[in-house]
């Protein structure tokens, strides 16, 4: 007798649902998945750590590798069931039953088509022999171990009728397990789980074995259709990591675990899943077969817990629940990551400064936070170097600037004489100023401020950095100029290394005009 419910136990608590995980079956039949023999193992037993009941190995007739790598993950990996997959020939299963019978447990999984379309133009055969060779397949798996799973290929595209007999002649015949899988995607939630409530209700043997569900994603369903069919009473679910399969793949595993666990009120289950090895367990198998997971992807992907916008983000800061039904612990993220970027609100920026060590006062918070919102109409994502940098340059700013930027414009190339048009501002009047000479675009701009601002200095130090990462990185210019004897120090941040030099020149320029000397302590060390 299996644990499969009974229907008055579908209103019951904690069911346990199997997990059947066919990443290095199904999955690695995505093209361009292949692995080889280390990787396979590798995410085997990550899968154990990972907690799935039972891991689908391979296609042992597939190929010769396909059969040792199903026979080294059967004789090594402990802690989960070791399942190969064969069709309902006798080849096919005593092959499988070669490479898995050292595994402490092993599952023979066989198939074979059932719906009218495949029996038509695929097998051309009669439904008779349908059920005579599933019947003839199961009982050879039997032989061999009792852990039988039958898959009806194209179940949910199979006439009702024709589904029952097949499912129980299979039970019959010594299936512990039966699939049903939705092998083009094409079901919806309410179908499936009208098929699934239809098996449990006409087959008269159901109660014998554990129902299974398998979803494709071809219509981008097959998350849904399996928590349909585990409302409906299936005891198992088949699905792969990242939702990797052929096509447009399978069901994901790290969805539908942390649909059922987030949502237990209304699926009353639970799984053995370690639910904080499951982003560790996603990348793994991101790097092995060469799929980037997208970066919205749910549970796993990079922004699963990533907030930008200002209301959301302040939302986050005064009660994580209001935008987070997860936390990104429970999956295996470190923390939730508010991403600084152009839709972001002040409370976000002072808090990530805060973070860094930097806190702000009211006035110098709405400075750097005009600052930050200039910087992030150029940046896609703002970087820690880029707010330390922006607080950093602010902090410099000690007195009201006499001189501040307008405009600038940089005409520079091989062999040519670069040309710069500077515009500044003070009180109010613009000034502007084409200067071309100089060894280059950063040469000008100096001679440039100079013109206009009437204050000739000698430049002692010039430094430029990447604050952050990325092509479009913040780049931070720190200088020393002399002024009358008297040292002076400037910074300026920006993304254009010509307008960090500017701001950099201005910054210090303005300390000239205020009649503030740098503090040796200040200046830049060599």
């Amino acid at each position: 007798m299996s644990d499969q419910p009974t229907p008055d136990a579908m209103t019951e608590t904690n069911r346990q649902i199997r997990i059947f995980d066919t990443t290095l079956r199904d999955g690695e039949q995505s093209p361009g998945a292949s692995m080889n023999l280390a990787e396979k193992l590798e995410v085997a037993s990550a899968l154990v750590d990972l907690g799935v009941d039972i891991i689908e190995a391979g296609f042992p007739i597939a190929s010769p590798g396909d059969f040792e790598s199903v026979k080294q993950i059967a004789t090594t990996i402990r802690g989960a069931t070791i399942c190969g997959l064969a069709r309902c020939a006798e080849k096919d299963i005593d092959r499988a039953w070669e490479a898995l019978k050292t595994a402490p447990q092993a599952r023979i999984h066989v198939f074979l088509a059932t719906s009218a379309i495949h029996r038509e133009f695929k097998l051309r055969m009669t439904p008779d022999e349908i059920v005579e060779r599933a019947v003839a397949g199961v009982r050879r798996a039997a032989s061999h171990c009792d852990d039988v799973e039958f898959s009806p290929e194209d179940a949910c595209r199979t006439e009702h009728d024709f589904l029952c007999r097949v499912v129980e002649a299979a039970i019959d015949a010594g299936a512990t397990t039966i699939n049903v899988p939705d092998t083009v995607g094409y079901t919806t939630p309410g179908e499936i789980y009208d098929r699934f409530k239809m098996l449990r209700d006409r087959v008269p043997n159901m109660d014998k074995a554990v129902l299974s569900t398998h979803c494709h994603d071809d219509l981008g369903m097959a998350v849904a259709n399996s928590l349909a069919a585990v409302e409906a009473g299936a005891g198992q679910i088949e699905c792969t990591i990242n939702g990797i399969g052929e096509r447009a793949g399978n069901a994901a595993l790290e969805e539908l675990v942390m649909a059922m666990k987030t949502r237990q009120d209304i699926y009353r289950c639970q799984t053995n899943i370690n639910t904080k090895r499951l982003v560790p367990v996603s990348r793994l198998v991101s790097k092995t077969t060469g799929i980037n997971v997208q970066r919205n992807k749910a549970i796993v992907g990079r922004n699963a817990f990533a907030h930008e916008s200002g209301i959301h983000q302040d939302g986050m800061l005064k009660e994580r629940s209001t935008y987070e039904i997860m936390a990104p612990e429970e999956v295996g993220f470190t923390k939730t990551d508010l991403v600084l970027g152009k839709h972001s609100g002040r409370a976000a920026l002072a808090d990530r400064a805060k973070q860094l060590g930097m806190t702000l006062t009211g006035e110098q918070l709405q400075e750097v936070f005009e600052a930050f919102k200039e910087l992030a109409d150029k940046k896609k994502e703002i970087y820690d170097g880029d707010i330390v940098a922006l607080v950093q340059q602010k902090i410099s700013e000690t007195v009201a600037p006499e001189w501040t930027m307008v405009d600038y414009e940089v005409t520079s190339g091989k062999d040519q004489t670069p040309k710069v048009r500077v515009t500044l501002q003070r009180d109010g009047q613009d000034f502007t100023e084409q200067v071309e000479q100089g060894d280059g675009p950063i040469d000008a701009a100096f001679w440039a401020v100079e013109k206009i601002t009437g204050i000739e200095v000698v430049c002692k130090d010039f430094r430029v950095r990447s604050a952050t990462l990325g092509r479009d990185a913040i780049g931070e210019v720190n200088l020393e100029v002399e002024h009358q004897g008297k040292t002076y120090r400037g910074t300026g941040v920006s993304t254009d290394s010509v307008e960090s030099t500017i701001l950099a020149m201005l910054n210090a320029i303005n300390r000239i005009v205020a009649g503030i000397a740098a503090d040796p302590g200040e200046l830049p060390q060599p």
